[in-house]
């Protein structure tokens, strides 16, 4: 079996979906994106399916190796989502010619289903309190939601306040038992974030997600000596050599990899088996589409550090289409009691409405993440 041909479709609301077509007929499909840099991700999948193309696609691991190690310059944002979305696609081939789901691949599934949690809030959070009774209504036990707007590296208690009062609401009107992870999506300047988590304990969040950007280790070290909050972090990671380090240094409880970014089903395995060697939990970052999650979901089924999954049913960013809108089965993903069952079917596990790709890649995107600036017209982290 020889791969033939490939072709990517930029879709709403910010995603970008890679088919792979082989001499045989079979077909794979990955998402290999970065948020507001689809039209970069793309070039670059061009760029690698260079090599690609008349190779057999079964061969994943020397195709990772060859994509990664083959380049003098590696690793980073674009290059490994590039990967990513093409590893994806290659283990959705292999699972379809053994008629068998990825995890089946890996060593077989050591569960059946995981919990999942819903994001409430935007970017800048408001009336969280109603979207969590909501979300709790229709059968999630957990959130995410953003902590707050952006924060200079010393700013006002003001802020403070108002993040514990959204906090606070949310808590009391779902309950001692619900699980609450509080996004700070690396706003937060070491100053501030040691405020902040200090201030938070009251409320045992499941966990702070980057607390501090990922690149600041050192601070990293300094919130987890302030704090009992379990701390997530790596979203912002793309490698296993970019979470070396940080288990190494033992600051962190929860690691979030992307499936999209951080090399794909192949590379994130790796990663969940080293942060397992740790004693760290997994719990993918997921805020995009369809194949993303089922790619997690393949993970998620091989790894005993698995807790919890994202998914971005109803999240703020999808506007035009949403998480289902391109599956001929939208029931794949039906939540269950906070839960999702892991998909038995050949390959990922879905079926890509192909039409609606096409009619959705005909209006296609330009999604950029805001721009802020503070008040003295510096820019803020977003």
């Amino acid at each position: 079996m020889k791969i033939k041909s490939y072709e990517l479709f930029q879709v709403p609301p910010r995603w970008l979906f890679l088919k792979i077509e082989t001499d045989e007929g079979i077909t794979g499909w990955g998402e290999p994106i970065i948020e507001g840099r689809a039209s970069t991700v793309k070039a670059c999948v061009d760029e690698l399916m260079e090599y690609l193309v008349g190779k057999n696609p079964m061969q994943i691991e020397d195709h990772w190796n060859m994509l990664y190690r083959s380049g003098f310059y590696r690793g980073g944002p674009i290059l490994m989502s590039a990967i990513a979305g093409i590893d994806q696609a290659l283990w959705d081939i292999k699972g379809k010619f053994y008629g068998a789901p990825v995890y089946d691949l890996m060593g077989g599934a050591c569960r059946d289903k995981i919990r999942v949690y819903s994001w409430i809030g935007g970017d800048r959070p408001s009336e969280v309190e109603k979207a969590a009774v909501e979300a709790a209504k229709a059968g999630f036990t957990a959130v995410k939601m953003n902590g707050t707007e952006e924060l200079q590296y010393i700013d006002s208690y003001k802020k403070i306040d108002e993040v514990l009062e959204r906090i606070a609401a949310v808590r009391s009107a779902c309950g001692s038992d619900f699980g609450i992870g509080i996004d700070f999506h690396g706003r937060v300047h070491r100053p501030m974030a040691k405020v902040l988590a200090k201030e938070l304990e009251q409320f045992r969040p499941m966990f702070i997600e980057e607390p501090v950007l990922s690149e600041n280790l050192e601070a990293l070290r300094e919130i987890a000596r302030h704090t009992t909050i379990p701390i997530a972090t790596g979203e912002r990671m793309y490698s296993r050599w970019d979470f070396k380090p940080l288990l190494q240094a033992g600051y962190v409880d929860i690691i979030q990899p992307d499936l999209s970014h951080a090399g794909g089903i192949t590379e994130v395995k790796k990663i969940a088996s080293m942060a397992e060697a740790y004693d760290v939990g997994l719990a993918p970052h997921c805020p995009l589409g369809p194949i993303a999650l089922v790619a997690c979901l393949q993970v998620d089924a091989t790894s005993h550090n698995a807790f919890i999954q994202e998914q971005s049913l109803g999240i703020h960013y999808n506007q035009g289409s949403d998480l289902l809108d391109y599956l001929l089965d939208p029931d794949m993903f039906d939540y269950k009691e906070g839960y999702v069952t892991i998909p038995d079917g050949p390959g990922l596990g879905i079926e890509i409405d192909e039409e609606v790709v096409r009619q959705q890649a005909e209006i296609g995107h330009n999604w950029r993440n805001p721009v802020w600036r503070h008040e003295d017209g510096s820019i803020a982290e977003w």
